[in-house]
């Protein structure tokens, strides 16, 4: 099986197409996720839709916003109640996890492959065959 980070973007309107790629694909999701960090004591959040693997090809992309998401001590953001519709629609549970900022890898390849590795261990994807 092969397992794809796929970055939509950073910015607050690549959320939004996010949205759009799950509720398309909704029989295909499988988990929501809501990945929290901190670079210079400053909150942020990348959320994730992992979807199940293709029926031919065994591709399974995970797709992500990469900390675009400021968080807000005490409050929520808009982004945040919208994601947790997203989640109301699709029937799912959004899995939060606290993750290493991206800005602490060398490349964003080194980072996304940390998030693989993460999702294997916590059995959120299948291991390498």
């Amino acid at each position: 099986m092969i397992q794809r980070m796929i970055e939509i973007g950073e910015g607050y309107s690549d959320l939004y197409e996010l949205f759009e790629l799950a509720k398309s694909q909704k029989d295909r999701v499988k988990f929501l996720l809501k990945l929290t960090s901190e670079k210079n004591n400053q909150k942020c959040c990348t959320f994730a839709v992992i979807l199940s693997p293709t029926s031919i090809g065994e591709f399974q992309p995970i797709y992500y916003c990469r900390e675009g998401i400021t968080l807000k001590e005490n409050s929520i953001t808009k982004r945040e109640e919208l994601f947790e519709e997203l989640a109301v629609t699709l029937n799912k549970e959004i899995i939060t996890l606290h993750i290493r900022h991206s800005s602490s890898f060398h490349a964003i390849e080194l980072y996304q492959q940390y998030l693989i590795g993460i999702l294997r261990l916590n059995h959120f994807i299948p291991p390498m065959k």
